[in-house]
Parts: C-alpha cells; sequence; structure tokens
C-alpha cells in the first residue's frame, strides 16, 4: 500500500504532479480562469459575457446609424415643407439712393394669381403680395382666363374691378405673347386677343419711360396712396425678354424713390414698364433664398410662382 500510494505512484501523480503548481489542471482554474480572463467568476458569481467588448462595439455603431438615419429623415420632411421646387432666378440690388431691392425673375407661363387669407409667409408657395383689398374683398383686378380669383365675374371684391378709379392693370396676353399695362376699371374693359388665355394684375402705373409724366399718371389720375411717405413698397415690371419681375423693398422709402430704384437696378436698359403694388405692411416676398414679412398682416390676394 504505502509503495503504491507513495511518492512516484500514480495515486500521488494525480493528487500532486498533475494537479500540482504549473500542471494543466493549475492552469485551468488560476491561470486562465483568473482575475481578467473571459470566464472569470467574480465576488457576485456572474459570468462576464465572453462577447461584451463587441456587444458594445455594435450598440454604439447601431446608436450613430439612427442617428444619421433620424438626421436624414428630418432633413427630407423640413425640405418637403420649406424647400419647394422653384422656376425664379432670384436678385438682391441696392440702388444708389439707398433703396433695396429683391426681385424674382420669372416667365408668365410660371405665374398664377391667387386668393389668400393669410400672410404670405404662412403660404407653401414662392412668390410676393398682390394688390389692394379691404377686408376680404380684393379692390384690384385680378384675374386669370376672365376668372376672378375669388367669387364671379362682375362681382365687387371678387378680383373683377380696380375699385373706384381706372388703374394700371398689367397684362399678359398668351396668346400674343405680350405683356401691357392698360389703365381700366374693369376686367371686362381690357384688349386681349383671346380670353381664355390671359392674366391681368391691377395696381397703379409706373410708367417707367415717362420720367416727366409719371407721377401725374400714378398720383394724380390713379391715386397711389401715400406717394411721398416713406413706406415698404411693391411691383411688377417687364422687360423685353419676356421676362416679369416681381418686386418688393424692405427699405421704407417715397413712391419715387423706390420707382427710381426699379429703373436703375432691375433689368437696366430692358426692362420695358409696371405697376405698383399695394405697399407697406402688405409688402411680402417669398423665396427659397428670403422672406420678407412686411408686418406680416393678411393678404387677400398673392401672386404665385408655379
Amino acid at each position: 500500500m504505502s509503495r503504491t500510494n507513495g511518492p512516484g505512484s500514480t495515486k500521488e501523480t494525480e493528487m500532486s504532479g498533475t494537479n500540482g503548481p504549473g500542471s494543466t489542471k493549475e492552469t485551468e482554474m488560476s491561470g486562465t480562469n483568473g482575475p481578467g480572463s473571459p470566464e472569470f467568476t467574480g465576488p457576485a458569481g456572474a459570468k462576464r459575457p465572453l462577447a461584451f467588448g463587441g456587444f458594445r462595439r455594435w450598440a454604439v455603431a447601431s446608436a450613430a446609424a439612427a442617428v444619421i438615419f433620424l438626421g436624414v429623415l428630418a432633413m427630407l420632411l423640413w425640405g418637403s415643407r420649406f424647400l419647394l421646387p422653384h422656376a425664379y432666378a432670384y436678385y438682391e440690388t441696392t440702388a444708389d439712393n439707398g433703396v433695396k431691392l429683391h426681385a424674382l425673375a420669372a416667365s408668365p407661363e410660371q405665374i398664377e394669381l391667387r386668393a389668400a387669407d393669410r400672410p404670405l409667409g404662412d403660404c407653401r408657395v414662392y412668390g410676393i403680395n398682390g394688390g389692394f383689398f379691404y377686408n376680404d374683398a380684393v379692390l384690384s383686378i385680378a384675374v386669370s382666363d376672365d376668372r376672378p380669383v375669388q367669387g364671379t365675374a362682375g362681382e365687387y371684391g371678387s378680383g373683377w374691378f380696380n375699385a373706384k378709379y381706372a388703374r394700371g392693370t398689367l397684362v399678359w396676353d398668351a396668346a400674343a405673347g405680350r405683356f401691357s399695362v392698360q389703365v381700366v376699371s374693369a376686367a371686362g374693359e381690357l384688349t386681349v386677343t383671346d380670353r381664355g388665355r390671359y392674366f391681368a394684375q391691377g395696381g397703379v402705373s409706373m410708367k417707367l419711360q415717362d420720367d416727366t409724366g409719371w407721377r401725374a399718371a400714378a398720383v394724380d389720375a390713379e391715386h397711389l396712396p401715400y406717394p411721398d411717405e416713406e413706406r415698404l413698397r411693391s411691383g411688377l415690371v417687364y422687360d423685353d425678354a419676356g421676362r416679369l419681375w416681381l418686386i418688393v423693398t424692405p427699405t421704407r422709402c417715397t413712391a419715387e424713390a423706390f420707382r427710381s430704384a426699379v429703373k436703375e437696378t432691375i433689368a437696366p436698359g430692358s426692362a420695358v414698364d409696371g405697376i405698383f403694388l399695394d405697399g407697406d405692411g402688405s409688402s411680402q416676398l417669398n423665396a427659397a433664398e428670403i422672406k420678407l414679412h412686411g408686418d406680416s398682416r393678411d393678404l387677400r390676394q398673392i401672386i404665385a410662382i408655379q
């Protein structure tokens, strides 16, 4: 018995040699499974996950991807709400007299006259304010193909009339392919080639080619409101290339200063004629590049670029 289980015996080897310090069993119990090993059992007895580092990296990457996705989605949603396709060229100029102008140049085929019931800044459209109004009534001609922007032809406040006075009205005759400014009281008085193919926007004559007589026409005959007060102003001008310019100034100025700035900076050498539109707090513009809010009042008619 002593020789069998003594030093060097099989039993002794299994108990002390094989499992002793440096043995395979000892390594499995203390070296591989000790502190820092993947399967180290801590004081609480819970095993550390074998792939904890990989899981953490996966979680961080997933979170980053989710943030990027949400950011892209937010940009797409914001763009679909605010950034519309637009068929205009944007211009910003300052005349020698200090009047700053913002203008959108578009082809007449892109123009649409619309009724409105809110500030232009609340409308999902590019364009500017239209003609004069009072409460819910549109007091300047605003007609497309013999149809006023609201109500019916011949109805007060529909956009069929220039109320009170015959006033300068900018007309696009699509059948003839030309612009004009006609001084009329009602849309029925307009001269067009085809009454199913035109639009007409009322205002007050600007008479860009008549520096001597423009004031007599605009102020004395057509009764432009507050011509000599410094107010926000807006207007329409067409050039000899067939473009329509929608113009608004954020500079408070007289009618003469506004007209002078338009003549100097808007299509110089090619501007033909135009009209003053409603002014002051109604002078509003929507573009991808800028918004001019006037005093954010509700409008009753706008000129939109489709």
